[in-house]
Parts: C-alpha cells; structure tokens; sequence
C-alpha cells in the first residue's frame, strides 16, 4: 500500500477541487491519505476537527465527464502544529483524541530539538525544506527521534515550485536530512494544494534518488515508513499500556466427558496407588537402615567375608606376600 499522509485542507478550500485532487492521488496509486489542518499556538480550550469527511466507498461528487474516476482513497485526518517556541507545546496531546495523525512543524531550532530528543504525543515532524534554517540537522538528535519511532516528513511540492532559490535549498537540506539521519526515519508526502502538484510513486522516488535518497529508501519512504506511522497512532487511540482489546479467540477443544463412577474409581485408585508407593518406600528405608546396623556400617558383601572390598592393589600385594613366604 502507498500514503500519502499531506494533503492541505483550509476553510476556503472548495469541496468540488478537494475531491478532485482525492480522486486524482488513487489514480496515481495511493491507497491512503491524509488531510491536513495546520495550526498555530496557542490551543484554543475548545478543541474542534474541522475537517469534512467523506466515504471512501462513494464516487466524487462531480466525475470528469471524459474519464471515469475511480473510488476515493482511505482517508484520514491529521493535525500539524507550527511550533517556534516549545513552551507552547504543553497542550498539544489534547489534540490526540480529536484526529487521526499528530505532527508538528518545528521553525527554530530550540523547537526542533525539544521535538527530537524529549518524548511527546507527534510521530511526524514535518520540515520545510524550501526555507533556510537557522540551525543544521546535526546526528545525535535526528537519530534520537528515529530510534523512538518519530518520522521527518519532507513533501515534494516544494521543489515543483516555480522558485529556483527554493528548490536548491529543498535539494540541499534533504542532502543534510539525510546525511544525518543515513536515509532512516523519513516518509514522503505531497503537501499538493492542487491535483496538478501530484505526482505519481516511481516519479517521486526517481526524483529523490537524484536528490540524494536512494530509491529503496524512498519506495520505503512511501509504503512501509508511513505505514508504521498509522499503526501506531491507532494502537495510541485504542489501547492502553499495551493492552489491546481481544475482538476474537480460537475456541477451546472439548474434552470427552466422564462418568461420576468411573471418576471417583479413577480418583480412588490413584489415592490408593499413592499409598501404596509411600508404604512400599518407608518400609525399604526402614530395612536398609536395619541392614546397616546389623553390619555395622559396612557393605553386605564385605559383613558376610566377601572379597568385593579388597582393591585390586592390595589382592597383588597379598599373592606376592603369599609366593614369597612359599619359597624355600
């Protein structure tokens, strides 16, 4: 399956275009998207989705007369938050029960670290190549993230821009991103505004091996990466510590049922087998104790003048002593 997990959404977005551009990404392939909310602190106290739904199931509400379109994507709805300064963060996890996908769009470098290194509710965070930072993507925190599940998100539209100056930064800080990172923990969106920003999946693993992301990591980029992303915040949303709720189970063999007659005989017997094996094992020890002080401590064989104690040494000394005394 193929996501793409950055489609924009904004209030004065027509419905018609936002079907439009729906219909177009699963022609292309992809299989689940996500619409975007963007943002920005403070967090009102009314938390609110905005974002409209539609049934997968369902044909676009106006079909291109010449082509017939194919059936909406999987759909989810995502929230990303432009952060400058982490102290406005500490409101964010309220966002968690109101949508789908949490990301946040860090813009200094103070935010971008406290997003990398300190755990929090966001498994993207999402960059914007097209701009210059401030800060360079330095190892030790991006690969912090990684290891604790985050995904940097780059989006493709910002190079198809009509701007040659933002497209060399967007080819130079992926170039960074992924030197720091060595091409781990990064998924691939669009952030396409319109159907014509779209690009298809092997076009845009193409153009990112030329960018510097080689091709098996960008098909992961598209497939397996944001893939995870979803699962886990589901397994967030409906499990708790690690428990998941069981939806089905393997039914249990049944086992042949028995008599109460023949149960209590087996249940006697074995009562009277356990007996017996105790009476027989106190009455050897018993025995073997009384052997023992009859002999004095030592072995039956040697009590009753057997030869079984002498060594083979002492028996070779005594038939030497024994020729030797035999000599004239």
């Amino acid at each position: 399956m193929l996501y793409d997990l950055n489609i924009p959404w904004a209030p004065s977005l027509d419905r018609a275009d936002l079907e439009q551009t729906l219909a177009f990404s699963a022609s292309l392939g992809y299989n689940v998207v996500a619409l975007n909310h963007t943002i920005s602190p403070p967090i009102p106290p009314q938390i609110t989705n905005p974002l409209p739904k539609f049934d997968d199931t369902t044909q676009p509400s106006s079909p291109s007369p010449s082509t017939s379109s194919p059936r909406l994507p999987t759909i989810l709805r995502r929230v990303t938050v432009l952060l400058d300064d982490p102290s406005q963060n500490f409101r964010i996890a309220a966002l968690a029960s109101h949508y789908d996908i949490l990301a946040v769009r860090p813009t200094s470098e103070r935010a971008f670290s406290n997003a990398c290194l300190n755990p929090s509710e966001c498994s993207i965070i999402s960059l914007d190549l097209s701009q210059r930072f401030a800060f360079h993507f330095r190892p030790k925190p991006c690969m912090a993230a990684v290891s604790r599940g985050v995904r940097f998100e780059v989006c493709y539209a910002h190079a198809l821009g009509p701007s040659p100056a933002a497209r060399a930064l967007f080819i130079a800080n992926l170039a960074s991103l992924v030197r720091a990172t060595r091409g781990r923990g990064i998924i691939v969106s669009s952030e396409a505004r319109s159907a014509l920003a779209l690009r298809g999946p092997a076009d845009v693993a193409n153009l990112l091996s030329v960018w510097g992301l080689p091709k098996e990591k960008g098909m992961e980029a598209l497939g397996s990466g944001p893939r995870g992303v979803v699962v886990n915040e589901r397994l967030k949303r409906s499990s708790y510590k690690g428990v998941v709720n069981i939806v089905e189970t393997a039914p249990r063999p049944q086992r042949p049922a028995v008599s109460g007659s023949d149960d209590a005989a087996s249940s006697a017997a074995a009562a009277g087998g356990a007996e017996g094996k105790g009476a027989a094992g106190k009455g050897a020890r018993q025995q073997k104790r009384k052997v023992s002080e009859l002999t004095g401590g030592l072995q039956p064989s040697a009590a009753a003048g057997g030869q079984n104690t002498v060594s083979k040494r002492q028996a070779k000394k005594m038939k030497q002593q024994q020729q030797a005394a035999g000599k004239p």
